[in-house]
């Protein structure tokens, strides 16, 4: 039921950004008035014109106080939840997606649009903190920080913990459809390379995340500096580009679900998020793994950029998604993993205990996170992914 629920969701979204309907289309002309007529009424609807502009100037609703501006990942909340702040709050969510940290960052840094809250993963939230672009969270705002687990707390990305809170966390995997994938294939990153599913292939729409497949394939840091190791694995993703039916982000959901690709690089929750959208019925038959030479690790983190019109509003916000049953609520709706124990233990079995969702121990090993490269790397890889896109 909640996988059907989310597929209307995405058919009403889909139709709504192909644009909506004239309103006038099927409407009859009417002949055109009398000059005098039209000229009245012309004079009276400007009358009134300003007297509704003068009074809607006033209006509370049109205070940015009353109102704050979120910008998140697609599929990356539950939007009950949003109705629930407005309803407890009477702050009015505006909420638009992105679909990966670079866009994010783009827009951010255009200052073209004013946001509260964004969502950067780790790295990104590194480097907009030491671009002066995000504000220091008053932590007396926000109460239920208090439930952020200790291994969550000042992390590597934000040490003294003024810039963030964690959102959710995940793995990176190869997800695969069994009915076209061979089981004797399946183990590392070489899969991607497999001629024997050219243009079945689906990969990362954005370089930090293609790249960094490439370089674990070869036995590389995800985060190295080398330039000469960068340069290879951006010449194994340009071998590779032939093979490749699409590059892709929350595409993948439709051309999986329906069975257009056979394999494809994503996060292990939206593995048991399809999972649940296909439900039990369906032919699609989905599988995924780690691959054996390591994965990613990711938090994305709940930010306030600098200048932000309701930093109040936004603090509110961040407190109210860190109240363990609101966590919990949307834990269970998105499928990925809480930084919060006490949200945790709120999920039904089958999340709360599963292991891919909260590896520990020795599978923790196999996992590296990323970390903000230097200005000079990050050039490096923008040039890098833009040959391998036009290659």
């Amino acid at each position: 039921m909640r996988g059907e629920m989310r597929s209307r969701m995405r058919d009403e979204k889909s139709r709504i950004a192909e644009g909506t309907v004239n309103a006038e289309a099927g409407m009859e002309k009417k002949a055109p008035r009398s000059l005098p007529a039209a000229l009245l009424c012309a004079v009276f609807c400007a009358v009134l014109c300003i007297g509704l502009c003068l009074g809607l100037a006033g209006c509370g609703s049109q205070n940015p106080e009353n109102t704050i501006n979120v910008f998140n990942w697609g599929e990356y909340i539950d939007t009950d939840l949003l109705d629930q702040f407005e309803e407890e709050t009477g702050i009015k969510v505006n909420y638009t997606t992105v679909s990966t940290c670079e866009e994010m960052y783009a827009k951010i840094r255009s200052g073209g649009v004013s946001y509260d809250i964004v969502v950067p993963s780790d790295y990104m939230v590194s480097r907009m903190a030491e671009e002066g672009m995000l504000e220091e969270i008053d932590w007396d705002n926000v109460p239920n920080a208090q439930y952020i687990d200790e291994d969550f707390r000042n992390p590597e990305y934000d040490p003294e913990g003024k810039y963030s809170a964690p959102y959710q966390w995940g793995t990176v995997a190869i997800i695969y459809n069994k009915d076209m994938v061979d089981e004797e294939d399946l183990g590392g990153w070489g899969i991607l390379w497999n001629e024997k599913y050219d243009g079945e292939i689906l990969m990362f729409d954005n370089s930090r995340d293609a790249i960094g497949i490439a370089l674990k394939y070869l036995g590389y840091s995800y985060n190295t500096t080398d330039e000469e190791k960068i340069r290879e694995a951006a010449d194994m993703l340009v071998k590779q580009k032939p093979l490749v039916q699409a590059y892709v982000m929350d595409q993948i959901f439709d051309k999986m679900e329906n069975g257009e690709a056979a394999i494809a690089t994503y996060y292990v929750g939206d593995y048991y998020l399809m999972l649940d959208e296909l439900g039990e019925d369906s032919e699609v038959d989905l599988g995924f793994y780690i691959p054996e030479e390591g994965s990613n690790l990711y938090v994305d983190a709940l930010c306030i950029p600098k200048g932000a019109e309701n930093k109040e509003g936004a603090e509110a916000f961040i407190d109210f998604l860190l109240r363990p049953e609101v966590m919990a609520q949307n834990t269970e709706w998105i499928c990925y993993s809480t930084a919060e124990s006490a949200a945790r233990e709120l999920l039904p079995p089958e999340m709360r205990d599963n292991d891919d969702m909260y590896p520990t121990g020795d599978a923790l090993k196999q996992f590296e996170t990323y970390i903000n490269l230097p200005q000079n790397v990050r050039t490096l890889y923008d040039g890098l992914w833009v040959q391998i896109l036009s290659s």
